[in-house]
């Protein structure tokens, strides 16, 4: 299965077996973050991302210009525990 058919039934799933409420919200709140006009700012593929300085899980500072100097840079975001 394609991911991009993974996401949509996971979409689907959600319409039907959420409360109202909890839809009415998310959408709510995505049509906000639409309206607000940073859909414009964000990046596109194949965007080039500017360099940045990030914290490590240990808080040792990183530089993705030292990590790309090392080569190949792969970026993962990691949602984390709410």
């Amino acid at each position: 299965m394609k991911l991009q058919d993974r996401l949509d039934d996971i979409k689907r799933q959600f319409e039907l077996n959420a409360p109202l409420e909890t839809k009415t919200l998310m959408h709510q709140t995505t049509e906000d973050l639409v309206q607000s006009g940073i859909m414009e700012k964000v990046l596109k593929i194949g965007d080039a991302v500017p360099a940045f300085t990030l914290p490590d899980a240990q808080g040792n500072l990183f530089s993705s210009q030292a990590l790309l100097d090392k080569g190949p840079l792969v970026i993962g975001f990691y949602r984390g525990v709410w």
